[in-house]
């Protein structure tokens, strides 16, 4: 991205920020060192979602993926897509991650197996703190993937609430009782147990909770009861949406209120992305002002409707994480008009939101490091803040601001 002089140099005081990455699905190190990688795994995660679009089939995204197949092969398969989406935000942090972490500027079919054979000679222990700690300057991140068992020097762990409280059957109920050793015979058991379990959870390290954005039913106990002493009886799974579901999602936030935790909420994109409007979450925001949201995405494509939510509700942060690698214009200029609306401190610059490929990691937060330059650069030359001011914001945006939301001991 090509900045001005302004934003050049707040760009390069950036740079020299530690920061807090505030969300990946970044498993334990072992996991990714279990794996065989190769160029394709520049080019997992997201990207599928463009290639899928541009037309790949999906036996094909399987294949390109699958290392038993010879890797010529998979390039040939592969070698038409990438022309459609290599100039995409998806794309992007494949590119800069092959250039800045091994040394080779592009992706084509000249060197994709010399690509490949560096990154398979760098999947040795430490990769995650030579890339996030070293190369990104990334004091922890948060990562949500459904486990516990994390380095937490580096790694602090987000778990679903859903765990608890997505109750469809008999058997999710009798699972939980006998991992957490409780006897389970009515709806108040259940929520004792809940609480339990989620205060281990505590005790581990986890910081906070993952829910989404969905049209919820209305809290009621009696409806939520009855469901509950039906499921134990008659042994039948319930639809996912449901008042018992509904009625759990609500009392696991007051939990975490009580237990000091946030709750992260994704919004906006992924599948029929109008389920996951960030206007559904108004009424819950407000029936629990006690519970701290991070609300991710800034709700993307519901844009401004989330950033008004960020400005009307005290307990709403807005979360730009897996914002830059959807789109950098579309961020950039959200950006803008979030400084017009919402108080500086409620700003989270940075979430890599990636899993396997921790290379990207990096990659993206190149961009979102270019895209608050670019803004706040803006803002500098329109007069309407110094450049030390735009650094100062910057510094609250990609490290205190996450730090003080999840009190971070860092």
């Amino acid at each position: 991205m090509k900045l001005s002089h302004v934003s050049e140099s707040i760009l390069r005081e950036i740079e020299k920020f530690e920061i807090i990455d505030a969300h990946e699905h970044l498993p334990p190190e072992s996991v990714r060192l279990s794996l065989k990688v190769d160029v394709f795994t520049l080019f997992s995660h997201y990207t599928r979602v463009d290639l899928i679009s541009s037309g790949m089939p999906d036996e094909y995204w399987n294949k390109i993926h699958d290392p038993s197949i010879p890797l010529e092969e998979r390039w040939r398969i592969f070698a038409p897509y990438l022309k459609m989406i290599k100039y995409g935000s998806y794309a992007r942090p494949a590119f800069i991650a092959a250039k800045e972490i091994y040394g080779f500027d592009d992706i084509n079919e000249r060197n994709y197996k010399e690509i490949s054979e560096r990154i398979a000679a760098e999947n040795t222990p430490g990769i995650y703190r030579r890339i996030l700690r070293e190369k990104c300057k990334i004091r922890v991140a948060l990562t949500q993937q459904n486990r516990t068992d994390y380095d937490l020097d580096l790694l602090i762990p987000i778990m679903p609430l859903d765990t608890y409280a997505a109750v469809r059957s008999k058997k999710v109920i009798d699972d939980h009782a006998s991992k957490l050793g409780w006897n389970i015979r009515s709806l108040n058991d259940y929520l004792d147990m809940v609480r339990e379990g989620i205060e281990r959870w505590r005790k581990v390290g986890v910081v906070g909770l993952k829910m989404s954005s969905h049209k919820y039913l209305p809290y009621n106990r009696s409806k939520a009861v009855a469901l509950f002493d039906k499921i134990m009886h008659d042994g039948k799974e319930l639809p996912f949406m449901n008042p018992l579901y509904c009625f759990l999602v609500e009392e696991i936030l007051d939990i975490a209120a009580d237990l000091n935790m946030v709750v992260a909420v994704h919004t906006g994109m992924w599948g029929d992305f109008r389920d996951l409007d960030p206007q559904h979450m108004i009424p819950i925001f407000g029936r629990h002002p006690k519970t701290r949201f991070d609300m991710y995405h800034l709700g993307i494509p519901y844009v401004r409707e989330a950033i008004i939510i960020g400005k009307n509700f005290p307990n709403v942060w807005l979360n730009l994480c897996w914002c830059h690698i959807i789109s950098q214009k579309l961020t950039c200029s959200a950006l803008s008009e979030v400084i017009d609306l919402v108080p500086i401190n409620k700003i989270i610059a940075f979430g890599g939101d990636y899993n396997i490929p921790v290379e990207k990691v990096y990659g993206h937060l190149v961009m979102a490091r270019e895209d608050i330059a670019k803004v706040l650069g803006e803002r500098v030359e329109e007069g309407l803040m110094t450049e030390n001011e735009a650094i100062e914001v910057a510094k609250m945006w990609f490290y205190d601001n996450p730090k003080n939301l999840y009190q971070l001991k860092v």
